[in-house]
């Protein structure tokens, strides 16, 4: 009977810690460089500490988190930056790719001429549009001698 009990009170302290306090601290990897990391971390900018905290918390080594924000940065941002095979090991799907990004790269300079020579064309069309207004204000206006 005590043995049910027992099992009812942990249960209970389970329930009552919910999901915010679970294993959190047994799963951390609190070794000697991880800590002086962290507090270095907090030492440099406040955030920084608490990057490296979470990192530590999840169970990584401070060691891997270079790579890991590497990572994230590529899925951040859309790109890869490999040893020059890019993200799979197949040549012929890499050189598909690459043709593709020349692709992309060249219609990007497309747009870009065509945004120049379009800037050109409001500009030359703005002139001809004040010099056609201060022709007819010249016109219209009548020319005063003071002599």
């Amino acid at each position: 009977m005590s043995s049910s009990i027992g099992s009812t009170v942990d249960q209970t302290e389970r329930r009552s810690r919910g999901h915010c306090c679970g294993n959190w601290g047994r799963r951390g990897n609190w070794s000697a460089l991880n800590i002086a990391a962290m507090v270095v971390g907090f030492m440099i900018f406040w955030p920084i500490g608490l990057l490296i905290l979470y990192w530590i918390i999840k169970g990584r080594s401070v060691k891997e988190l270079p790579q890991g924000i590497r990572e994230q940065w590529s899925k951040m941002t859309g790109s890869w930056h490999g040893n020059g095979n890019g993200p799979s090991d197949n040549v012929v799907f890499n050189e598909f790719q690459q043709t593709q990004y020349d692709r992309i790269r060249e219609i990007k300079d497309e747009i870009k001429e065509r945004t120049r020579r379009f800037a050109e064309f409001r500009a030359n069309a703005k002139r001809r549009a004040d010099e056609e207004e201060f022709s007819r204000f010249m016109a219209e206006a009548p020319v005063r001698n003071d002599g």
